[in-house]
């Protein structure tokens, strides 16, 4: 083992017991910020209300953040490496779209429709996010034509976004009484997240975690061309599938609990990698602390900047993941080189 590879471990750890110190400040802190200022978690043992908005609202919500930032990072870093791609994210097979149509529609038809109230009300609208999200992903996979052609996979997932975005947009122009009931999951939000939506993508990490870990061998061959991973006797094909099925499930279920929540998966490896370079195994890790810790963080300074109103904290995500990524374009536009 080289000197190099040493110091990269070391920096590893490091960077892995950082954010994890710095996700139980944030689950801290995010006790302590909501409508109702620091009282509440001051008086949680002389008045039950104030336990009542710390246990039932302020912790499973700062948990679901840390969650599904965790599982916007994992997927980001799956996303780069399968497609070889700095600029690639967890929304690019179309789920992002898809969850969104799923829910506009079973907004439409909680409206309209006794029977289909019913039976939304059984299902759930997560349930129905999380249907269009694998949906999209599916469909991107059909025009396609399987996992072969990365460049093909690409294409077709834009225009299932693009197609699938525009009958969003022509359902919401039809029936515009659900627009506001929609304003929420299209900004993104973590207001509704609750200790059962906190269950289900705490046990979907850890599936989506174990599996991409298994599999970062596959990510680390393809870093270095798809003739040389051939060459090592992978299996291409069922790897990438398999992949993109944990790729539609971290998203499919984050999005499906917390909204859209932009630059999250996209910007969690790109700090990851400007730390420590490692091989995939400890980048999707690593990632997923990242993203748990910068969506945590994005969700309290939105709870916070303007309380005891907030701010969407897909908004915020937007704008800070948006200017740092113009910064990285141009710190390495003066170094003449890409991302």
């Amino acid at each position: 083992m080289t000197a190099h590879t040493t110091d990269q471990q070391r920096r590893a750890w490091l960077l892995a017991t950082g954010l994890l110190l710095a996700s139980a400040l944030l689950l801290l802190l995010g006790l302590a910020v909501g409508s109702t200022g620091f009282e509440s978690l001051l008086n949680l043992q002389r008045d039950p209300q104030a336990l009542q908005i710390v246990w039932e609202i302020r912790l499973p919500r700062t948990t679901g953040g840390w969650l599904a930032g965790a599982l916007f990072g994992l997927a980001g870093a799956v996303a780069q490496g399968l497609f070889r791609n700095p600029l690639a994210d967890p929304y690019l097979l179309g789920s992002a779209s898809g969850a969104v149509l799923g829910e506009v529609i079973a907004t439409v038809l909680l409206g309209v429709s006794p029977v289909a109230a019913h039976w939304l009300a059984r299902i759930g609208m997560t349930s129905a996010a999380f249907t269009g999200a694998v949906a999209a992903v599916m469909l991107t996979l059909l025009l396609a034509k399987g996992v072969q052609h990365t460049l093909r996979l690409l294409l077709a997932g834009v225009v299932v976004g693009v197609v699938l975005g525009a009958v969003s947009s022509l359902l919401l122009l039809l029936n515009p009484d659900i627009m506001q009931a929609m304003q929420s999951f299209m900004l993104g939000s973590t207001a509704f997240v609750d200790w059962t939506a906190c269950a289900v993508m705490g046990s979907v990490l850890v599936v989506s975690v174990v599996a991409a870990w298994m599999m970062s061998h596959v990510l680390d061959g393809l870093a270095l061309g798809e003739s040389t991973a051939q060459s090592l006797g992978l299996n291409l094909p069922h790897m990438r599938m398999a992949l993109i099925a944990v790729l539609a499930l971290a998203t499919g279920t984050a999005v499906a609990q917390t909204g859209l929540i932009a630059f999250v998966g996209l910007a969690a490896p790109h700090l990851v990698r400007s730390v420590v370079k490692t091989t995939h195994g400890r980048l999707i890790v690593l990632s997923g602390l990242m993203g748990a810790v910068l969506l945590t963080a994005a969700d309290i300074l939105a709870r916070w900047l303007i309380a005891p109103q907030e701010l969407p904290v897909g908004v915020l995500t937007a704008v800070l993941g948006g200017g740092y990524l113009l910064w990285l374009m141009h710190r390495h536009t003066g170094r003449g080189s890409g991302l």
